[in-house]
C-alpha cells in the first residue's frame, strides 16, 4: 500500500522515512510533487489536515501530513503555527535570531514542540493526533544538527539542544516521532 507524505521539506521527508520506516510494514511512503496549498488553518492540526487533504486529492492515494513548530510560554504561545514564517522570510536562522531576541531578558523559557500528524483517505475519512515534546529556549546555539529551533531547544530532561542530539536520540524523542506513532495505528486498521 502506498502512502504519500504530504511535504516539500527534505528535512521532514528524510526525518519521517527514517522514524516510520522500521514501523511501517507493507506501506510504501511515497514523495509529494504536487501544488503547496494555503495553510490558512488556526492550529497544527487544522493545517496538519489541509496539507493532507490536497495530497490525497492530488494523488488519489492516502495521504499523511504533519504541521509543527515551537511554542514559547513567555510569549503566549508564539510562534506556534507560524514557526516557519516567524521572522517573515522562511530562513531557519532568522526564525531562531528573531526568537533569542523576542526573549532577550526573560526568565521563563518554557516551550514546547507541538507537532499534529494528519491522515487523509481517498474516501475523505481522516484522522489527526497531537504531540508535544516538552523543554527550554537556552539563550543562544548550540549543536549543529536538526533544523529548525533545534539548536536553541533544550528537551526536558537533558541537558543538550536537541540540535545536540543524533538522529536517531532524537528520532525516539521528538515530537515528530510521538505523533506519528500514534497515527500509525489508525492507519494500519484504515489501510487494511
Amino acid at each position: 500500500m502506498r502512502v504519500v507524505l504530504a511535504t516539500h521539506n527534505d528535512h521532514k521527508v528524510q526525518e519521517l522515512r527514517r522514524i516510520l520506516g522500521p514501523d511501517l510494514g507493507p506501506i510504501e511512503l511515497v514523495g509529494y510533487d504536487g501544488p503547496e496549498p494555503v495553510e490558512d488553518g488556526e492550529t497544527f492540526e487544522a493545517n496538519a489536515l489541509i496539507k493532507a487533504r490536497a495530497a490525497a486529492a492530488h494523488t488519489g492515494l492516502p495521504a499523511i501530513a504533519d504541521d509543527s513548530g515551537i511554542a514559547v510560554d513567555a510569549l503566549g504561545g508564539a510562534p506556534g503555527i507560524h514557526s516557519a514564517r516567524y521572522a517573515g522570510t522562511r530562513n531557519d536562522a532568522d526564525n531562531v535570531a528573531l526568537l533569542l531576541e523576542n526573549l532577550r531578558g526573560v526568565e521563563d523559557r518554557a516551550a514546547h514542540f507541538l507537532c499534529a500528524a494528519a491522515a487523509v483517505l481517498p474516501d475523505g475519512t481522516e484522522h489527526v493526533v497531537l504531540a508535544d515534546w516538552p523543554g527550554t529556549v537556552l539563550e543562544q546555539r548550540a549543536g549543529e544538527g536538526g533544523f529548525g529551533y533545534d539548536p536553541i531547544f533544550r528537551p526536558e530532561g537533558l541537558e543538550v539542544s536537541s540540535a545536540e542530539l543524533t538522529a536517531e536520540q532524537k528520532d525516539a524523542l521528538s515530537h515528530r516521532r510521538q505523533a506519528f506513532s500514534a497515527l500509525l495505528p489508525w492507519l494500519r486498521v484504515h489501510l487494511g
